[in-house]
């Protein structure tokens, strides 16, 4: 019988001591976790692996806005595979974009249009908080204050947003669907108002960008044509597309809004619409919040008119 009570001690002894060692090294799931188990982050988790940003997204003290999947592939990234050929250096400068080096729950976040934050990349995202719920640079936060086990806090975004060092002329010219609009903003600066020094300028600024149907359907089928143009017409015409400030797709609200020009356009948030003086129909934004370094850019499928 003794021989029996000094097996069941030391089984038991075995058995606590194992309990205990297990319950030290179980760490709290970090928001790298939650991304790995959760099957809508498959694309995010090939991201942070192929940085080697495990590590670094594993502090209990940063706020995270996670792009799904889905946003992932509205990017550009179609699948893992994808992001595995990018640069490593570029993924891990977009995904600590999407950092914040402290906590920032939902009800922390002041109402408020275009709240600039610092991020973990040391560049800028600008936060609104209004009727519509939260944004970050026009991506809507679809999921709030989703909590890692070691306290930090991951908000679920529908967009990637993309850090752009580029200013609004040189984004335009980088789009060969733009290309009638850089003609334009070209042949505009021989005049008295200099469209490319403004639009190059530190800004912010809000530009209305008319794709090449667009002008073509304005009556403006070449660059040629648009050479043709009187300079100070064609200024006048490209500021009624611009607003001062940073309006993202979520900032828009209905009614009439100033453009750098004087005027005004008609804006209606509900069906993404736009409507100039001179008009005879609606205009339709066709893409939202590109970014730039001085701004963000809007594409729409006609040009507006005074």
């Amino acid at each position: 019988m003794k021989s029996l009570n000094v097996l069941f001690f030391l089984f038991m002894s075995t058995f606590l001591f194992i309990s205990c060692g297990d319950d030290e090294v179980v760490a709290p799931k970090t928001a790298v976790d939650v991304v790995v188990e959760n099957p809508n982050f498959t694309l995010l988790e090939a991201a942070v692996l192929h940085a080697g940003l495990a590590e670094a997204l594993a502090s209990p003290t940063i706020t995270v806005f996670a792009p799904t999947d889905d946003a992932f592939k509205a990017a550009g990234f179609a699948n893992a595979a994808a992001i595995q050929a990018a640069d490593k250096n570029l993924i891990a400068s977009i995904l600590t974009y999407h950092v914040i080096g402290s906590l920032v729950p939902a009800s922390a976040i002041e109402t408020k249009d275009n709240a600039e934050v610092t991020t973990l990349n040391t560049g800028k995202v600008y936060v609104t908080k209004n009727a519509g719920g939260v944004s970050v640079n026009g991506a809507k936060v679809t999921t709030a204050d989703v909590k890692a086990e070691n306290g930090a806090i991951i908000h679920i975004i529908d967009a990637v947003l993309i850090p752009e060092s580029r200013n609004i002329v040189a984004l335009a010219q980088a789009n060969p669907n733009l290309s009638l609009l850089v003609a334009a903003v070209l042949r505009a600066n021989e005049g008295s108002t200099k469209v490319v020094d403004i639009l190059s300028s530190a800004g912010p600024f809000t530009v209305f960008a008319p794709t090449n149907d667009a002008f073509i359907a304005a009556g403006f089928p070449t660059a040629a044509a648009i050479q043709a143009a009187p300079p100070d017409v064609l200024a006048s015409i490209l500021t009624y597309h611009v607003i001062p400030g940073r309006v993202y797709s979520t900032n828009l609200v209905t009614g009439n809004v100033a453009t750098a020009n004087g005027g005004n356009i008609a804006v209606n948030a509900s069906n993404a619409t736009l409507k100039g003086n001179a008009n005879a129909g609606n205009t339709n934004i066709v893409g939202v919040n590109i970014p730039a370094s001085n701004g963000v850019v809007h594409v729409i499928d006609s040009v507006l008119l005074p």
